[in-house]
């Protein structure tokens, strides 16, 4: 969360943007992609690792990768505009800013996984161990939203206590 002078923690949504996360229906869109994406994430995982390990299943492996970066392409798409909904920009939002670079990382991953299936550049073994690596940092980027989230509410939560003490003090 950013800082302000004084060492306090700003928030991480004016009012306004708050206003407008909640009436947004990106934000039901990316509370359905973020968890449907990691669900795919763990399944994919496991047929790569399963690949790596026995050499089966390389078919699977690269399905659940195709359909992995599919997701992730369709979330990057939707959050962009739920990013330019909420701040006025389809990227690199001062709040989201450390997020938005994690997942730019994610995608160039990602984006070169699907290019060497096109054009033949790794081997079978070194398009698992970059998507392996495409995971670590999803894992990250995936933390990184996780405890923003845990930020926001904490401090939406604090707000409203002292908005409630504030009235009752003032009854």
């Amino acid at each position: 969360m950013p800082h302000t002078g004084a060492g306090k923690r700003m928030p991480l949504y004016t009012p306004e943007q708050r206003r407008r996360r909640d009436g947004t229906r990106w934000t039901l869109v990316q509370g359905i992609l973020a968890p449907l994406q990691f669900l795919v994430f763990i399944v994919s995982t496991w047929l790569v690792v399963r690949y790596l390990l026995t050499d089966e299943g390389l078919w699977a492996a690269h399905a659940s990768i195709l359909v992995k970066t599919f997701i992730l392409y369709t979330i990057m798409v939707t959050g962009a505009i739920w990013e330019k909904v909420v701040f006025g920009r389809y990227l690199f939002a001062k709040a989201f800013f450390w997020e938005d670079v994690v997942s730019m990382m994610v995608i160039v991953l990602h984006t070169i996984y699907l290019a060497s299936l096109f054009w033949d550049f790794l081997s079978t073994s070194q398009q698992m161990y970059l998507t392996l690596l495409a995971y670590a940092v999803y894992v990250v980027n995936a933390t990184q939203f996780l405890l923003k989230l845990r930020a926001a509410r904490l401090s939406e939560k604090a707000e409203a206590e002292q908005q409630r003490a504030g009235t009752a003090s003032a009854e």
